[in-house]
């Protein structure tokens, strides 16, 4: 089983993203080391300062993963969380309103489950709401007030929340992990394999069905026009359409649920891949950061590469010593050495 390391923490946090089950996973392993939870929560915040500001939300709901799935096994965690969260959200207070909305979120439901007290919730409250300055002012202007979220978004967060159990191997064993609402930032992006498969699904549709739209073509114009009823002759013709328009009643009927289906499977999709987008698109702003630090960690130790070519190349041969005559002699050998003492 892989041992916990503070390095390995931080190349955790530096891969983890907006997806479900990336959260999940990150967090199932840190309640697993459960027993380094200060040094955890120490990177924890110190990552969460250092990261872009489309990413420090994500932080937070790892922590509240963290925090409500790790009581079972023990307070750690939730006090340990609870001692830096004031200064993470003093932290995020200058963000955009839509995002401070949703890390408002974390504290109503933090306070409905009870996961802290009503005066740890002031504390975080208090932090997050309090005064920005503007360093633009002049000295001795008093701070400007930071707009607050709705509160009413807060009375909505009130309504049953759905729990739901899911289980990951963290480290080679099987643990059950409870999601629990916010999932993640924005929507949930669906796996891969999920989004593959429901592409796949559409390549059998409704409106692709030529052979059921050749039977709605092939219909007699009877079933459709009324004005054509005062064609009929003798009961036996009346018997004969009324047996045609049921069938065509039912399959039309069929076929404008199947076609119904199809606009909410394409609905889902559509939604899926704009999530699924979302999430890629931070994925690759996340890549291109690491790219482009590590380019520069190779910068630098090529020049210190080069600069160490240039010292060998002007250091001397000392394997080699000069003669009496002014030549080069190479070193005694050992046995030499010996030999000369005796």
């Amino acid at each position: 089983m892989a041992g916990f390391t503070e390095g390995a923490l931080v190349k955790k946090l530096m891969e983890l993203n907006p997806s479900q089950q990336s959260i999940q996973t990150l967090s199932l392993w840190l309640i697993h080391h459960r027993k380094h939870h200060s040094t955890i929560v120490k990177v924890w915040f110190k990552e969460l300062c250092k990261s872009k500001d489309n990413r420090k939300l994500m932080f937070m709901y790892l922590a509240n993963d963290v925090i409500q799935n790790s009581k079972k096994k023990g307070p750690e965690f939730g006090k340990e969380f609870a001692s830096v969260l004031p200064k993470a959200f003093d932290h995020m207070k200058h963000f955009d309103d839509k995002t401070r909305d949703k890390a408002c979120r974390l504290i109503s439901i933090w306070e409905e489950r009870g996961v802290y007290d009503k005066s740890q919730i002031a504390d975080f409250r208090a932090a997050f709401f309090s005064p920005i300055n503007d360093i633009t002012k002049e000295p001795g202007t008093p701070p400007l007030p930071r707009k607050k979220p709705r509160i009413e978004l807060e009375k909505k967060e009130k309504k049953e929340r759905k729990k739901s159990e899911t289980e990951i191997e963290v480290d080679g064993t099987k643990e059950l992990h409870v999601t629990l609402s916010p999932r993640t930032p924005g929507g949930d992006p669906p796996e891969t394999e999920e989004l593959i498969k429901a592409l796949m699904d559409l390549e059998n549709t409704a409106s692709s069905d030529a052979a059921v739209r050749e039977r709605i073509a092939s219909f007699p114009p009877e079933v459709s026009e009324v004005s054509l009823l005062a064609n009929l002759a003798d009961r036996s013709a009346a018997d004969h359409l009324s047996v045609a328009v049921n069938e065509a009643a039912a399959l039309l009927a069929d076929y404008n649920g199947r076609l119904q289906a199809e606009m909410e499977d394409r609905r889902r999709l559509l939604t899926m891949l704009r999530d699924y987008t979302v999430a890629q698109r931070q994925l690759l702003q996340q890549a291109q950061s690491t790219l482009e630090d590590y380019k520069e960690k190779l910068k630098k130790v090529c020049s210190v590469r080069a600069e160490v070519k240039s010292h060998i190349s002007n250091l001397p041969d000392l394997t080699q010593l000069p003669d009496v005559t002014g030549g080069l002699a190479p070193l005694p050998s050992a046995g030499d050495l010996f030999s000369m003492h005796h």
